[in-house]
């Protein structure tokens, strides 16, 4: 097989090998749509068990805010069993996005299929030798920031407000210790420790911002020109 980009040479892939390549883009478009999938799973997993802790611990002034706390360990959990699921999900869209950007950008383009850059041969070595292109750290990172951290901020803002009005509205410190209290564990300790737990997901969230290898990230309207948005309104007559 021939894989330099020159014109006068023969061409790179014949009609049976662009039909393997249309049938492999085919099937990592199928495997990044099923990690996917389980990656909204345990996320559905994190919103309705925080919603049924919610719904308990409210449902009676008398109950105890202690739900609260246990769902947040159970999200922790989840957002563990995501940040793995995660990096699965990125090297099957990672190969999907070599493909539309190497093999089927140019031919949009109309200059043919392009090799020069190697893209083909470096998916040939992910295939060979399977590996993850982020860290377990920056796939946590990533969907703390976006999904699990509103979990966690309404989580503990639940509990304050829990703990807070029920089962009469707070008037000392003292109280708020008392119904912070789990067992043995002063109010005092409970609440540092979960502020701590607070600030670790947040400096977490903020400190894998800048390790976004990812790729296939959705830029916004400000980050380029959105030609495919241009191209229809260029189309469009204009009105009378």
């Amino acid at each position: 097989m021939n894989t330099t980009s020159n014109p006068t040479s023969e061409p790179i892939f014949n009609a049976q090998e662009l039909g393997a390549l249309a049938h492999l883009y085919r099937g990592e478009m199928y495997r990044s749509k099923i990690w996917r999938m389980r990656l909204d799973t345990t996320t559905n997993w994190a919103v309705a068990t925080t919603g049924i802790a919610l719904s308990v611990a409210f449902s009676n002034r008398e109950n105890s805010p202690t739900p609260l706390i246990l769902v947040g360990l159970l999200v922790m959990v989840f957002l563990i069993i995501e940040g793995r699921r995660y990096r699965y999900f990125d090297i099957w869209r990672t190969r999907v996005r070599t493909l539309e950007v190497d093999f089927y950008g140019p031919i949009l383009r109309g200059e043919g299929v392009r090799t020069d850059n190697g893209w083909n041969l470096a998916l040939a070595k992910d295939y060979e030798h399977l590996r993850f292109h982020i860290s377990y750290l920056e796939a946590v990172g990533r969907r703390l920031r976006r999904n699990y951290a509103w979990i966690f901020a309404i989580q503990g803002i639940s509990y304050l407000a829990k703990i807070s009005i029920h089962p009469t509205p707070l008037r000392t410190l003292d109280e708020m210790w008392a119904r912070a209290a789990i067992g043995m564990l002063p109010g005092q300790m409970a609440l540092l420790i979960g502020a701590l737990w607070h600030i670790s997901w947040i400096l977490l969230a903020i400190l894998t911002l800048r390790q976004q290898r990812a790729l296939g990230r959705v830029g916004g309207p400000a980050e380029y020109e959105d030609s495919i948005l241009s191209t229809i309104r260029s189309k469009k007559s204009p009105r009378c």
